[in-house]
């Protein structure tokens, strides 16, 4: 095993996010990966080649990390600066990628290069988290309530705010407390995550006071029916699972828990809670098809942990954990049996789970963002003799990258609709340091603020 991860020795966050990026041009919206990195196992030293005698300003970058395949290729498209603040989610819907930051504007981008579209213009902002399905746009804002868009795209991008809620009168409903501590809970219940159930028309939402609440959607109409303690701490993450209705939280607890719909009720019950290691766990991603399913968990120790569910029943064992990144896993997407993560320090890894089995490797590690990398989205994009993907980043660096993933089509072993035959436990390529916690992220717990 050819450990690239050796720069990371002896480094902190701080000189990571600010060590000079001297690989990449100056242009404030334009980046392009100009080389590609060999590694020399008898001197331990990396030398810069050019991709090609005969194309030597080519953008595409060869896999640091000497995949079985070297046909895996990647190269960032775009850098965009058009934000005003922290970015802190992303979506994807109908050919449009939809941005949300600290500004009120939540920015419209067209797919695959990232054209400007505009933007949907809102009264207040922090955009923590965006769901976009069909031509819907969920956003939740920093006034504590969620908005609900449609939009369309004829020869110009068009939108409509058709709803938001609560109203204000549910938001200053609390127990029976004094005014002091009224106020107090308002502030702390803030929503930090969302989940949409496609099917029945159900928005999940999670708040920073440990709660979950479930709102049927409908002729632009919200109607909460359901709200339940979910964990002891603030809810950090929260997705559905399409085909069977499950929901899946996640939190600063250390926990992952799952919450199935009482169908005779307008209640969910607890099924199962996950729980590897104390540390706190930030994103969720799930990988479903009809014989497998597999759900991963981002944790601030820099760890992934994988569930595998039963065949024959909602349970789900622990697989092992994917190790590389250094600090807090952030964010989790999945597209098939591809897997993308993006952690506190400032990388984006790429994760391959084989054909036939639970094994998963790195095939390559993303750099160029100067921050943590808060948020991700990724989508399948197919050519004629080559498969990819294009994976869009926000960071707390205030940019946003796209970039451009090739796999040609020797490489069997991608799984575009993620079906896999027989069985086997997870096998994890080691690497030569273990992960530790994040610096900003153990300053800020002792805080008492966890990190954003």
């Amino acid at each position: 095993m050819i450990h690239t991860m050796d720069f990371y020795s002896n480094r902190t966050l701080f000189t990571l996010m600010n060590k000079e990026k001297t690989e990449q041009p100056d242009s404030p919206n334009i980046h392009l990966h100009l080389q590609i990195q060999t590694h020399n196992k008898e001197t331990n030293e990396q030398d810069v080649l050019p991709f090609s005698p005969s194309f030597p300003q080519s953008p595409w970058t060869l896999s640091p990390l000497h995949s079985p395949s070297p046909s895996l290729l990647y190269h960032c498209i775009a850098s965009l600066h058009r934000h005003h603040g922290n970015i802190f989610s992303i979506a994807i819907s109908k050919g449009f990628v939809f941005t949300g930051s600290n500004s009120s504007r939540i920015r419209v981008w067209k797919q695959p290069d990232c054209i400007d579209k505009g933007y949907l213009k809102s009264s207040s902002g922090d955009v923590r988290s965006i769901i976009a399905y069909n031509n819907m746009v969920f956003t939740t804002h920093k006034d504590q309530k969620v908005r609900i868009w449609n939009f369309n795209f004829s020869e110009t991008f068009k939108s409509k705010k058709v709803a938001t809620f609560p109203k204000r009168r549910k938001i200053n409903t609390v127990l029976n407390f004094n005014r002091a501590k009224n106020i107090t809970k308002k502030q702390s219940d803030s929503v930090s995550c969302m989940a949409y159930y496609h099917s029945e028309g159900i928005l999940y939402t999670g708040s920073h006071y440990k709660t979950v609440k479930a709102w049927k959607i409908s002729d632009k109409k919200c109607v909460e029916f359901d709200s339940f303690l979910a964990h002891e701490d603030r809810v950090n993450d929260i997705l559905v699972n399409q085909d069977d209705g499950c929901v899946f939280t996640c939190s600063c607890d250390g926990s992952v828990k799952i919450w199935r719909r009482v169908y005779t009720e307008k209640s969910h019950t607890l099924t199962m809670t996950l729980k590897f290691q104390p540390s706190p766990v930030n994103a969720l991603a799930l990988s479903s098809c009809l014989n497998h399913c597999f759900l991963y968990s981002g944790c601030s120790d820099g760890m992934i942990n994988i569930w595998e569910k039963e065949r024959l029943c909602y349970r789900f064992n622990h697989g092992g954990f994917l190790k590389g990144h250094r600090f807090a896993v952030l964010c989790v997407v999945t597209v098939g049996n591809m897997v993308f993560s993006g952690s506190e320090d400032t990388t984006i890894r790429v994760w391959r789970r084989e054909k036939g089995s639970c094994y998963h490797e790195c095939l390559m590690v993303l750099e160029g963002h100067r921050g943590p990398v808060r948020c991700l989205s990724a989508c399948l994009e197919m050519e004629k003799v080559v498969m990819g993907f294009l994976v869009y980043s926000g960071s707390l660096d205030q940019t946003f990258k796209v970039w451009r993933i090739k796999v040609f089509s020797e490489d069997e072993n991608i799984d575009v609709d993620g079906n896999d035959n027989g069985d086997g436990r997870v096998k994890i390529r080691e690497f030569d340091m273990s992960p530790v916690l994040s610096p900003s992220w153990v300053e800020k717990k002792i805080q008492g603020s966890p990190f954003q």
